[in-house]
């Protein structure tokens, strides 16, 4: 009888060490797995995580550049989301920042801009990002006006090659309409305007189109550019840079009250004219009254616009539209060639969106260029400009020369 109760004893001993063994290691391998989790790279500062960002500069001037530009912008991102920033220029303090950092009215000579990223964890890049480049911005006292028209699309690179161009010369910015393709939304003046030619914004003057009417209103381009578009209701102000009277006007007809010669905005253009009698004037807008461009050729909406201009004896007109480059002879509104008096008008629709063809070559047309994205530089003189197209890098087209004023 006795072995009848020791065995079953037995059994039941051995069965239980079993079962803490097992639940040991059970727990040793939860544990395990547990410890080796938290020290992953991701996980909080306090679980471990110890591996800084990689911060990266992703535009701004090259590296060894020389510009002419006194200002410089700088964009720069971090090898991990949600990092915050800090910069530092020419050796001082790093403070916070956020992309892109821009620096005005720079002095000649070397500058360094550095940046270092620091992550959700609390760990910060030990080796900056840097970027050292000269500025030699010579002292000039007749201003500078460059731009162009049919700027930025997400799915274009042709308002980078523009923008890098405009990294290298001083002076005030115009558009000439259809700044952010293909709407002129909030999110495409954000996501494809401002990261390239947004650099420039601060000294910016620009002009709608009709791809930035696409958005009602054209609320996201003056939501953008603020008070320098003007009022949201005209679309249309003047200024004066230098001895030159400079006037934006609103090609989009139906939304200021028409373009007729007795419109609220021409109506404004004479008096604005009238009150500013200046030897040199030029006017821009974004519909091309003359065009060769295939796509879209001459519009003559904008006629009442050029006899007013004609009449207070306007010089320059500038305009976008077709996606090309052009320059004519001064003419009248009617096309007829007029060297003493008539307005000289550039078609500058190469800020970056794509290339048209040419069609009919309209009379007066001077110099065309259709495979180039590019930016047209005015130095403008007391009485008199000069001209001179600036291609993206990598080609050759060449226009360049000047002109009296009136």
């Amino acid at each position: 009888m006795r072995s009848l109760t020791y065995w079953p004893s037995r059994a039941v001993a051995i069965a239980l060490a079993i079962t803490i063994v097992l639940a040991v290691v059970v727990l040793g391998f939860y544990i395990s797995r547990s410890a080796e989790a938290n020290h992953k790279p991701g996980h909080g500062h306090g679980n471990g995580d110890t591996t800084p960002p990689e911060t990266t500069i992703t535009a701004g001037p090259a590296e060894g550049s020389t510009t002419t530009q006194a200002d410089a912008s700088f964009s720069f991102s971090s090898s991990e989301a949600n990092s915050t920033f800090s910069c530092q220029l020419d050796g001082g303090g790093f403070s916070p920042c956020t992309s892109p950092k821009t620096y005005n009215s720079l002095s000649n000579g070397s500058h360094t801009f550095g940046v270092k990223a620091t992550d959700a964890a609390g760990n910060t890049d030990a080796t900056p990002a840097s970027r050292t480049w000269t500025v030699n911005a010579t002292t000039q006292s007749d201003p500078v006006f460059v731009g162009a028209g049919d700027i930025a699309s997400c799915a274009s690179s042709g308002d980078e090659a523009t923008a890098n161009l405009l990294n290298g010369i001083p002076g005030t910015v115009y558009t000439l309409g259809d700044n952010a393709y293909e709407s002129g939304t909030a999110t495409e003046f954000t996501n494809c305007y401002d990261p390239t030619w947004g650099r420039f914004k601060a000294r910016t003057k620009p002009a709608p189109g009709n791809h930035d009417y696409v958005t009602a209103g054209a609320s996201g381009y003056y939501n953008y550019f603020g008070a320098a578009a003007g009022d949201p209701s005209k679309g249309y102000y003047s200024y004066n840079l230098g001895a030159w009277h400079i006037v934006a006007l609103n090609s989009m007809c139906e939304n200021v009250g028409g373009c007729g010669a007795t419109s609220p905005m021409v109506t404004w253009l004479k008096q604005d004219l009238a009150a500013n009698p200046s030897t040199c004037t030029l006017a821009y807008w974004h519909h091309s009254v003359f065009s060769s461009g295939l796509e879209h050729g001459n519009d003559p909406k904008m006629i009442p616009s050029w006899d007013a201009l004609y009449a207070a004896g306007a010089d320059v007109v500038l305009s976008g539209h077709d996606h090309d480059y052009e320059r004519f002879a001064p003419q009248t509104s009617s096309g007829v060639a007029d060297p003493a008096r008539g307005i000289r008008e550039f078609v500058v629709g190469t800020g970056g969106r794509s290339h048209y063809t040419f069609g009919t070559i309209r009379a007066n047309s001077q110099v065309r260029n259709s495979d180039t994205y590019g930016v047209l530089k005015l130095t403008l003189h007391p009485t008199s400009y000069e001209w001179q197209f600036v291609p993206e890098a990598g080609k050759t087209i060449s226009d360049s020369g000047s002109g009296s004023c009136h």
